[in-house]
């Protein structure tokens, strides 16, 4: 190939590139799967104070069970079926208007007082669709005593992988 037409090529394939770049920087992201759930009753507006580690609610289930809190898996039913933290209770999905339903009427016995423990583990805290409103929910009907379990990856790694008792099946 004669220079000229090297050089011509070149200016094409660097001219090509930078709109490329361009276009791909412009662009709005709308891949709302990555996007951190926002707005009321998320994972991020649960205060620094009403969240677990795994270590402190572990240290809690070694008590006798008249002190263990109520724990409350408000994720998914397959996930809730699998494996679960040793004596939760499944709640529904917190995500879903009936999940929601379902939360409300369980503790609608319980004192407004009970520590209560929610979690759900599908997927990073920061995606999570489930604990926010389920916590908002308790908080709204009155409780005083809730807290949600603070797992940053997922059950799996953050609970089961710890080592901490879990329950399987149904």
């Amino acid at each position: 190939m004669e220079p000229s037409v090297i050089k011509l090529m070149s200016k094409s394939v660097i001219v090509s590139l930078l709109f490329a770049l361009a276009f791909l920087f412009a662009i709005p992201r709308t891949n709302a799967q990555f996007q951190p759930p926002a707005g009321p009753g998320s994972a991020f507006t649960i205060p620094a104070d009403h969240q677990l580690q795994a270590q402190q609610l572990n240290g809690m289930l070694q008590k006798p069970k008249q002190q263990r809190p109520l724990v409350l898996q408000v994720g998914s039913h397959m996930m809730f079926a699998q494996a679960r933290i040793q004596g939760a209770e499944y709640a529904g999905p917190g995500s879903q208007p009936a999940g929601l339903e379902l939360l409300r009427k369980r503790v609608a016995s319980v004192p407004k007082d009970k520590l209560i423990v929610l979690y759900c583990g599908c997927c990073p805290w920061e995606r999570c669709p489930n604990v926010g409103p389920a916590f908002k929910l308790l908080l709204d009907a009155g409780f005083t005593n809730v807290r949600v379990l603070y797992l940053a990856h997922n059950f799996g790694d953050d609970w089961a992988g710890k080592g901490y008792s879990i329950d399987k099946g149904e």
